[in-house]
């Protein structure tokens, strides 16, 4: 398993920055907790161990999303 820069049960914002990501309006500057860390094969495509984790975020409205690492920071 790869490392994590987060852990479930961390508060964590979501940021963003580019403001063409499909995601961003939606996303960029909500609040919520980390409730699970999965993995999946995007790492062996980018070449970054870390893009093989995704971290499923409960936002603070009940709603749930799947965020990579690149989007989160503390809060």
């Amino acid at each position: 398993m790869t490392d994590h820069q987060f852990e479930e049960g961390d508060r964590v914002r979501i940021d963003i920055p580019d403001e063409t990501d499909p995601d961003y309006n939606r996303l960029h500057g909500r609040h919520g907790e980390i409730i699970a860390i999965l993995e999946d094969d995007a790492g062996a495509v980018t070449g970054d161990d870390r893009d093989a984790v995704l971290y499923r975020i409960q936002l603070d409205d009940g709603t749930e999303t799947d965020v990579r690492w690149r989007d989160l920071r503390p809060p």
